[in-house]
């Protein structure tokens, strides 16, 4: 007798990376496998974050939200309790996960033009980068990285 699951397939778990600021947040939808899987990033208003992380949770049917563990962590994650059951969003320790995202910001932009000259320490960004922050912040969390 098989023991199958109902649906046929097995579904990997989807978590969402969730970087807040003061003005913007950035936010990520990943599904959790062998390779991660980005499947929505974006960098959004701080004002919109909360309605756009119950939209995201509902839509994905996402299992965790992955809360970077910065000194605005327990506010951020206070008002993320009145959406999502609170043991489902870890803090993860964010330290240099701004500066990594701005080394991989060229993994995703390639510069252009004369811009491809110069080190990638010496390039502006176009763009926020909120988003792979938040998508880094699940890296972490993937690879166990320390929980608080």
């Amino acid at each position: 007798m098989s023991h199958s699951n109902p649906s046929g397939l097995s579904q990997a778990p989807v978590v969402i990376g969730f970087d807040p600021g003061r003005d913007k947040c950035g936010v990520a939808v990943v599904q959790v496998q062998s390779q991660l899987q980005v499947l929505h990033r974006e960098v959004i208003a701080s004002s919109a974050a909360l309605p756009k992380l119950q939209t995201l949770w509902q839509r994905f049917r996402a299992e965790k939200v992955i809360l970077g563990n910065q000194t605005t962590a327990q506010t951020w994650k206070q008002q993320l309790e009145s959406i999502i059951p609170p043991h489902q969003i870890i803090l993860v320790d964010e330290r240099h996960s701004s500066q990594e995202a701005r080394q991989r910001y060229w993994d995703f932009y390639p510069p252009q033009g004369w811009e491809r000259l110069l080190p990638k320490g010496l390039r502006v960004p176009a763009n926020a980068y909120d988003d792979l922050v938040a998508l880094i912040l699940v890296e972490r969390y993937c690879r166990g990285a320390s929980e608080g």
